[in-house]
């Protein structure tokens, strides 16, 4: 009797709140930390080449568009490993981490290869979608030499899932700040050509994440091998054995996943493009603002992967009370943090929009007066953009990946997109209007994710493959 009133204490306790906020708290600063520095490499090169001209930023942020919506496809199956990694650990169950976690690493080199073409060629594929031909020139330039970090940077965030399920946030976050760093000097070295370096321009920029990536890949898996807690896993012993059922597994999970996250970015992706159709300040202005969006998104980014792996290890080992408090404390958090954001942007919109232009430049007023309002509305959507993010993370912990993407397909396209077209150009908002689509695609996205998640708690269920 004592026996089961202790067990009963000691689960009471780990399921308080107190308990669900830390947790979230110490698992969710490294990695938003490492989300944060991740965009800095990103935002970096848009800084620096923003101060090469109008059309070099303009380039910059098609081409780094395009090969982020290859990249974050792939993302798709690394993230699969995050809810397997961690539904075994609440089983205890090494090989199964063990399993999930190389044939993670198969699947992204398989997904990488059928990729390289498509970033090589995609020149014509840019003049194709209306883009002027000195900005797809520029822009297949860049993508023919940031192809090479492909691997590297989505080998690292399969790692990065295995080494997050084992709640190891810390070292994301140290990988990704040494990443940044490396970034950093070579961009300034190379765009610029300062201290004998050649001059490279945007293509500097290209170069500088490639040796970012490969840096950090290297670091990672030198970690996971030299660490006595992750070496035990073997990751790597008899890597080049095939596993055919967890590689379909893999698939079957993160290819939902890959198209969940393919519609909201190919929805900004295609934003671009109709900002392109409009004008290149537009496209400008709109780089500007989805730069400062994109940042405050690492935080809902990083809290999405909290709520993966807290809602997964409860889940694995069927702690109903603990997935729902674990989300609980997720959602609290992703909202305080939303509001500041949403407050800070609306508040000091010209002087955010100002970090990315060369003041001095004769159009940089313009492309700043364009941008203000873009800022502001940016600001205004983090709400409902970090809910439908951590929506989306809660529904993976359970496993539950494919009616997750039908509804974000819908929420993104006939809802976002079109609203964004109409409001641009038959209601004559222009780019504004383009971000007014935005929002109502993501609150409907976040409605929708958010909803099921809480039908499914409701129900008890417990979604398999």
């Amino acid at each position: 009797m004592s026996s089961s009133l202790d067990t009963f204490a000691v689960e009471t306790r780990e399921n308080s709140w107190a308990s669900h906020l830390r947790a979230t708290f110490a698992l969710g600063i490294p990695l938003v930390g490492a989300q944060l520095a991740q965009m800095a490499i990103h935002t970096t090169d848009v800084i620096l080449v923003g101060w090469l001209g109008t059309t070099e930023l303009a380039s910059v942020v098609i081409a780094t568009q395009v090969f982020f919506i290859v990249f974050i496809f792939g993302t798709g199956f690394t993230s699969a490993v995050i809810p397997l990694v961690a539904q075994a650990l609440g089983q205890s169950d090494k090989v199964g981490v063990r399993r999930a976690v190389r044939m993670g690493l198969w699947v992204v080199i398989a997904y990488c290869a059928l990729m390289a073409p498509v970033l090589w060629f995609s020149g014509p594929i840019l003049l194709a979608l209306g883009q002027a031909p000195d900005v797809a020139a520029n822009a297949e330039g860049y993508l023919r030499i940031a192809q090479w970090g492909m691997f590297p940077a989505l080998g690292l965030f399969a790692i990065r899932s295995f080494v997050t399920g084992l709640e190891k946030g810390s070292i994301v976050l140290y990988v990704t700040l040494g990443m940044f760093a490396i970034n950093f000097v070579v961009a300034y070295l190379t765009v610029f050509g300062h201290f004998g370096a050649p001059q490279l321009g945007l293509y500097g920029a290209a170069l500088a994440s490639v040796c970012a990536n490969i840096t950090g890949f290297v670091i990672i898996v030198a970690y996971v091998q030299m660490q006595p807690a992750t070496r035990s896993y073997e990751i790597f012993v008899r890597f080049w054995r095939p596993d055919w059922p967890i590689i379909r597994e893999v698939f079957v999970l993160g290819l939902p996943i890959s198209f969940t996250i393919l519609a909201e970015t190919s929805l900004f992706a295609a934003a671009s493009l109709l900002m392109g159709m409009i004008g290149k300040l537009e496209l400008a202005a709109h780089g500007v603002a989805l730069q400062l969006a994109s940042i405050a998104f690492m935080i809902p980014l990083g809290l999405a992967q909290v709520a993966t792996v807290r809602v997964g290890l409860a889940n694995g080992r069927g702690d109903d009370l603990g997935v729902r408090r674990a989300a609980g404390a997720i959602l609290v958090v992703c909202v305080v943090f939303a509001v500041f954001g949403s407050l800070l942007y609306a508040a000091l919109p010209a002087f955010f929009g100002g970090l990315f232009l060369d003041t001095s430049r004769p159009d940089a007023a313009a492309v700043l007066a364009l941008a203000i309002p873009l800022i502001v509305i940016a600001g205004a959507f983090q709400l409902v953009d970090g809910l439908q993010a951590v929506g989306a993370g809660l529904l993976r912990g359970l496993k539950d990946t494919r009616i997750p993407m039908i509804l974000a397909l819908i929420a993104y396209w006939p809802i976002g997109f079109v609203c964004a077209y109409v409001f641009a150009f038959p209601l004559g908002f222009g780019a504004e209007g383009v971000w007014f689509g935005f929002v109502l695609g993501l609150g409907a996205a976040a409605a929708f994710l958010c909803g099921r998640f809480w039908v499914l708690v409701k129900q008890h269920r417990k979604l398999a493959l």
